[in-house]
């Protein structure tokens, strides 16, 4: 991975494990002594940042950790109705016209054993990781890139609910599965979208003590 990408996923993940909280102040000098880097590739990596909604570039700041409302989650929940639920019906397309699921049944294989395993950070990263999987089937390219803050704000957001019931979340997700597997896309497509929505609303009630509206 290049320096500035490299520099890029290990800000995010301090973001997302909520090491660097939001509206913490990022100084180039100090990440760049932290991450033993000039501060030429952390400026490129705050503007990727940035880019994805995870940081604000304020003139007189710098770079500060995006402070999520409610409202941003709400946005995020209404996007993923429509290109997650779209991704998952052409997985199952494919699917049906041969392409293999095996990487969206190991990601749920994972997803089982973070579960027995019972660490919430865990279960919230292999959880993230299975449905990137399902997107990476559907096998569009341009899906996929347009996705990618997308991916970043669900990392987020399912790590700072990781104390919701993972038993709910682990039966959905292996019903998507299933018939992702069958190649049913109609069903997938259903079955994806009551997923997303069933979650719309213990997410917020979650959030509404640490967020704003």
């Amino acid at each position: 991975m290049s320096s500035p990408h490299r520099v890029s996923a290990e800000i995010r993940n301090k973001i997302i494990s909520g090491d660097l909280p939001p509206g913490t102040r990022l100084r180039e000098r100090d990440l760049a002594e932290e991450l033993g880097v000039s501060r030429i590739p952390i400026r490129e990596a705050l503007t990727h940042l940035e880019a994805d909604g995870f940081i604000t570039l304020q003139s007189h700041r710098g770079a500060i950790v995006t402070e999520l409302t409610l409202r941003d989650v709400q946005e995020l929940f209404d996007v993923r109705l429509g290109v997650e639920v779209y991704a998952a019906r052409l997985a199952a397309q494919r699917v049906a016209n041969g392409a293999d699921p095996a990487a969206v049944r190991e990601a749920m294989a994972r997803a089982e054993y973070a579960l027995t395993a019972g660490d919430a950070g865990q279960i919230a990263e292999a959880n993230a990781d299975l449905h990137e999987a399902i997107v990476t089937l559907a096998g569009n390219s341009l899906l996929t890139a347009m996705m990618q803050s997308v991916f970043g704000r669900n990392r987020w957001i399912f790590r700072m609910t990781s104390d919701r019931d993972p038993v709910v979340a682990c039966s959905e997700h292996r019903e998507l599965c299933d018939v992702i597997s069958a190649g049913d896309a109609d069903f997938t497509a259903a079955t994806a979208y009551a997923h997303i929505e069933r979650g719309r609303k213990p997410t917020l009630e979650t959030l509404r003590a640490v967020l704003p509206g």
